[in-house]
């Protein structure tokens, strides 16, 4: 017997935790550099807030689809569900650290709504993607 035939692979479908930590935390650093990237624009250019609207719907959907893709390529099935629970997680996290951060929920429901929408469809999608 060799030592590769003792040993267990392991892979992420044997600890999705592992896999969606990773990838939830993956889709964290992105939004933050795309957000330094925006942050300098807006220093830069000046545009107007609807440019800054849509650029921070943008990073969402980018981290969003980036996430699912990755969830996809790791678990390799059932990809879209995958790629929606990190979509999900990610807005979960962004929820809760806006909440702590504003002290409380003084947030539109519809915003909310919109923003839950934008992160999940596009985890979705980037699992389908992969």
């Amino acid at each position: 017997m060799n030592l590769h035939s003792k040993m267990k692979t392991r892979n992420a479908k044997g600890n999705p935790l592992t896999a969606i930590l990773a990838v939830v935390f993956a889709m964290f650093v992105v939004s933050g550099i795309l957000l330094l990237i925006l942050a300098a624009v807006l220093y830069k250019a000046e545009p107007s807030e609807s440019v800054v609207k849509i650029g921070i719907v943008a990073i969402y959907i980018i981290a969003g689809f980036l996430g699912g893709l990755l969830m996809g390529k790791l678990m390799r099935e059932q990809k879209f569900l995958w790629g929606l629970a990190a979509g999900v997680i990610y807005f979960v996290i962004l929820f809760v650290a806006s909440a702590v951060v504003k002290r409380g929920f003084d947030m539109e429901l519809a915003k909310v709504i919109t923003t839950f929408i934008l992160c999940a469809a596009s985890g979705m999608a980037g699992g389908m993607v992969s």
